[in-house]
């Protein structure tokens, strides 16, 4: 079984009396533990990809299935839930609480569900990413990298299935982004974790299991193997 199936996806959005088609046709199969690269210009639709496939957005037809589950629009409440139990999230913004320390950022969607937090698990995630002696820090107090690794612990902080990562070393230096993503991977094979990342670097992608291109809303059929 697949941990990430796409199946005939389209996707548009109306733009006054114009209909602009985003995805067309879109399948994708992502077995558990890979780590897809997805390459592809501004505007190519796979940002849109990677939202649907977070089930942050609705395709206009087709099936996004995760984990042997079809991915289905309910409450605001229930898709958070749904999506806070299965997906982790890393985006090019860091999206940090300013007024909570590092450990209380991390921590924050266990709390959401009302979960006891795993002060073993979290701290062993903090020290593999090497911040774990900034966890009572701001993150005003922290450099772009370590904003970063904060982020990247508090989208593994809920024992995620899948991991999403949108340009994740995109507001980084080469030297700093090569670091962080060093230490993403080595956190993904440690907890065993299905990776899809969007990147516009072919350096980074080379680190992929595979590198899918986007282009005009389809997916290359000529996958290229990384590596």
């Amino acid at each position: 079984m697949y941990m990430v199936e796409v199946e005939n996806v389209w996707k548009s959005y109306q733009d006054g009396d114009v209909e602009n088609k985003v995805l067309k046709d879109v399948n994708l199969q992502v077995e558990e533990g890979e780590f897809v690269a997805i390459l592809g210009q501004s505007g190519s639709g796979k940002s849109t990809l990677l939202n649907l496939i977070g089930c942050l957005d609705e395709a206009n037809s087709g099936r996004i299935i995760l984990d042997g589950k079809v991915c289905k629009s309910q409450s605001d409440k229930v898709m958070s839930q749904y999506r806070r139990s299965l997906l982790g999230f890393v985006f090019q913004s860091f999206n940090l609480i300013p007024v909570l320390s590092v450990w209380e950022n991390v921590v924050l969607p266990i709390q959401f569900d009302k979960k006891e937090v795993d002060s073993a698990y979290i701290t062993e995630i903090l020290k593999s990413l090497e911040i774990y002696d900034k966890k009572d820090s701001l993150p005003s107090k922290l450099s772009g990298g370590e904003q970063q690794r904060v982020a990247i612990a508090r989208a593994l902080a809920n024992r995620p299935r899948i991991v999403l990562a949108d340009e994740p070393t995109g507001n980084l230096d080469s030297e700093t982004g090569e670091a962080v993503l060093d230490l993403l991977i080595s956190s993904l094979k440690k907890y065993g974790q299905t990776l899809i990342m969007i990147t516009h670097n072919k350096e980074i992608a080379a680190r992929a299991d595979r590198i899918l291109t986007m282009k005009n809303g389809k997916l290359d059929e000529n996958l290229g193997q990384a590596g």
